[in-house]
């Protein structure tokens, strides 16, 4: 859905998420300065997970495929920049801490690549231990940040009562905050503000791609800066068999029907 159809449609639940997550982004002090010019140009698209069963989450691949497809057309300016919102309701989601909604997150990652219509990009490594992975769909790396209702110490990335992951195209960071000088700039000013915003330093893992740090412990930082997972919970070809938290029943199979 666009901003303007959730703004005017929205109902239960889809409109508490929506306005939790309008609050955030209309506050001046909000650090992601991206998200509030998208918010603010109404450029956003959503999508509402009612279910974390099989259907749910097929539903979901189908509507982030139609948001990579959308995102390949992107003319490269900011005021089309448009990311995608992906929201969970409260009862798809069992979770308390900040580690049980990113076991969660980690889960949904790892079932929409087994339903991803295309081959992982050749261009991006498998191993997320490697400095270039990123999460890819639909042949397009993209960056994924997991916010929850959990978050008490780092406050921007709590965005309301509702579990959500913020999906942008990889290479959209590289042409607005790149690893060049105004590109270090504004990583520095967003950085800053989150300073500000948390009341508390950034994360040591924020960094830039392609420094040599990991992407995926950006995805799902941890609540204290000394914390951090040993491994990442994704790995190509190695999925098992348990169940996400929620109630869907993982599915290898589910690849071939896709």
């Amino acid at each position: 859905m666009t901003q303007e159809q959730v703004a005017e449609q929205a109902r239960g639940w889809h409109r508490a998420a929506f306005d939790d997550i309008s609050s955030r982004l209309h506050d001046p002090a909000f650090p992601c300065i991206f998200s509030r010019n998208a918010f603010r140009k109404r450029v956003v698209n959503f999508i509402f997970v009612d279910s974390a069963d099989q259907k749910g989450i097929r539903r979901l691949a189908e509507g982030l495929k139609r948001y990579v497809d959308l995102a390949t057309c992107w003319d490269g300016r900011l005021d089309t920049a448009s990311p995608l919102v992906v929201a969970f309701a409260a009862d798809a989601v069992r979770a308390r801490t900040v580690e049980d909604y990113h076991a969660f997150g980690w889960r949904i990652l790892t079932d929409l690549h087994d339903l991803d219509p295309a081959p992982w990009p050749d261009e991006v490594p498998a191993d997320p231990d490697s400095p270039g992975w990123s999460m890819c769909f639909n042949g397009m790396a993209l960056f994924c940040n997991m916010s929850s209702p959990a978050y008490r110490k780092r406050r921007s990335r709590n965005l309301g009562g509702h579990f959500v992951i913020v999906i942008n195209p990889r290479a959209r960071f590289d042409v607005f905050a790149g690893d060049t000088p105004s590109g270090r700039k504004v990583r520095a000013n967003i950085r800053g503000r989150i300073d500000r915003y948390d009341g508390a330093p950034h994360s040591p893992h924020l960094s830039s791609y392609g420094s040599g740090a990991l992407e995926w412990l950006q995805y799902s930082l941890a609540e204290d800066a000394d914390e951090r997972a040993d491994r990442c919970p994704f790995a190509l070809g190695q999925h098992d068999t348990a169940s996400v938290s929620g109630g869907h029943n993982h599915d290898p199979a589910r690849k071939d029907a896709s």
